[in-house]
């Protein structure tokens, strides 16, 4: 197997494994906190996830734009980069202890700010929670410094699987708290500060952990790291030049985030809210994860090669073969979670209701989940040819429908149109509408750039995918209502909710299969390749 082919391999089970780890990880802070109308549920949600928000936009003003494409040209350097790391890692650090020190100072108005409809207890909590995720923005830095300057001497390992440290040590937190505490505590007001510490102490510990593994393989850098506050030269002055449009697109999509969570908090101990999307998120991202990535990644840097020799013709090609072949798998992914979304709701739920409930949000994202596979080969063909402004407009239009639609749906529920219940589910749905006219408006920008896409060949396959996925779906579906549907042993339990969403997806892919070969699809024996590549004992 050739070192891509290795690395490849490496990172994608990597990724399958962090995922698989995840849902357990998430399995299990279900039964602590709960998750569709649990105020405790979504106050963790919303704390844990401000960190990751502050670091969205720091790594990409900083690491992305300025750090990580030098760390690799700066291991041409006669020193081999080592004067240039310690730089880098010198004013990483000052940045990333004044953010983590400024937000976690700032947690009140961070809090207040991203979940105004909080009862004043659930505030109260989530101020608490906020208070030990905030400092998770220091290990997270690390964790992408060390990982690039490993990533950049090709050590790939350690940075794709340090996160499943992190996901085994947060289980076994979880675990501990389920022993000393019992659950799901979902009341705001049932916290103390013992169960607030092993909780979000042991969240913020796994980052620690999976920052302070990749240490272990520093040595194999032969890279020597010492403080170094003469930042001149780092590149500081080229952050506006290099990626100044990708960073504004950054915070666009976080204000709209910001405003989605403001609307949702309305929402919270009334029915699914922060927490509830957050798991139907994780539900809707594992084929993007590990389809879209794993598969578009090795198609994007063919077509960078073509866009850089400035062969037009090339790119046109690489874009249709790289949507088709994705197209394969992630309209069946698209339509076997449709067909399990009770079941595979289930999993990150307390109760059947709870995961019907859940189920509605779930098959919100999902109509947006084929248009994002698209917009991910169109988008980086624009990087490919250095264009990172078109894609910061017709982003910014996205984010605008985002928080259009947000301000929406709480309109009708202000007016009495739909309940708090269904709140969730249509800013999941705005979301993906506006996932649909960003994609359809890249798509035509690039048309225009290229001379055309020959965009009628891979919609046609598009189409023909779905056709045969329709039937497929059906076929799931009749499993699922055979089984009993909500009230049957396929959303007894969060175990035979895995169990059930498995036996559905794999009647809907059978199916699927077996009309695509029925009629002779070209792209399945492409599929049926690449599912080989990643069997055990194939080259």
């Amino acid at each position: 197997m050739s070192g891509i082919g290795r690395a490849s391999a490496l990172i994608g089970a990597g990724t399958i494994v962090s995922r698989l780890t995840g849902f357990l990880r998430g399995i299990v802070l279900v039964a602590v906190v709960g998750s569709v109308g649990s105020r405790a549920g979504d106050a963790f949600g919303t704390a844990n996830q401000l960190p990751n928000n502050i670091y969205a936009i720091i790594s990409t003003g900083l690491l992305t734009a300025v750090i990580v494409p030098q760390i690799v040209r700066a291991a041409s350097h006669e020193d081999r980069g080592r004067s240039f790391i310690s730089k880098v890692f010198t004013l990483g650090t000052v940045v990333l202890l004044a953010a983590t020190a400024l937000a976690t100072l700032a947690a009140p108005w961070l809090v207040q700010l991203y979940a105004p409809g909080y009862t004043t207890e659930q505030l109260a909590l989530t101020t608490t929670f906020a208070y030990w995720c905030l400092p998770q923005i220091l290990f997270y830095g690390f964790y992408a410094l060390v990982g690039e300057a490993l990533n950049a001497r090709r050590i790939y390992g350690p940075f794709t699987w340090a996160p499943i440290v992190n996901n085994v040590v947060s289980i076994g937190g979880f675990l501990a708290f389920l022993a000393l505490f019992g659950g799901p505590i979902t009341t705001a007001a049932d916290w103390t500060p013992a169960m607030i510490a092993i909780l979000a102490g042991t969240a913020t510990f796994g980052i620690v952990v999976q920052a302070v593994m990749l240490l272990f393989f520093w040595r194999r850098t032969g890279l020597h790291v010492r403080p170094d506050f003469r930042w001149r030269g780092v590149g500081l002055g080229q952050i506006g030049r290099l990626a100044g449009w990708t960073f504004l697109m950054v915070v666009a999509g976080q204000l709209a985030g910001l405003l989605q969570s403001r609307v949702l908090s309305d929402a919270s101990g009334a029915g699914p809210a922060a927490a509830a999307s957050g798991y139907a998120w994780l539900l809707f991202m594992l084929p993007y994860s590990i389809i879209v990535l794993s598969i578009g990644t090795p198609y994007f840097t063919q077509l960078s090669e073509h866009a850089h020799a400035g062969r037009d013709d090339d790119v046109r090609s690489d874009i249709g073969r790289s949507i088709r072949t994705l197209g394969v798998f992630i309209v069946i992914s698209t339509f076997a979670l449709a067909a399990a979304a009770v079941p595979a709701s289930r999993i990150f739920t307390n109760t059947a209701n709870e995961a019907v409930q859940a189920a509605w949000v779930l098959l919100a994202f999902l109509v947006g989940l084929i248009p994002l596979a698209v917009l991910f080969v169109i988008q980086r063909t624009f990087y490919a040819y250095n264009d990172t402004r078109t894609p910061f407009f017709f982003t910014l239009l996205q984010c605008a429908i985002v928080v259009a639609t947000a301000l929406g749906a709480r309109t009708l529920v202000d007016a009495g149109v739909i309940g708090l219940e269904y709140l969730a589910a249509l800013v999941a749905i705005g979301q993906s509408f506006a996932s649909i006219v960003q994609v359809v408006l890249a798509t035509w920008l690039l048309e225009r750039r290229l001379g055309g896409l020959r965009t009628g060949a891979w919609m046609l396959s598009l189409g023909r995918f779905v056709l045969a996925a329709i039937p497929a779906a059906a076929a799931g579906w009749l499993v699922f209502v055979w089984c009993g549907g909500a009230e049957g042993w396929t959303a007894s339990s969060q175990i035979l909710g895995a169990a059930g969403a498995a036996v559905i997806g794999t009647v809907v892919i059978a199916v699927y299969v077996g009309i695509l070969a029925l009629f002779r699809a070209p792209e399945l024996a492409v599929a049926t390749g690449l599912v080989r590549r990643f069997l055990p004992g194939r080259r």
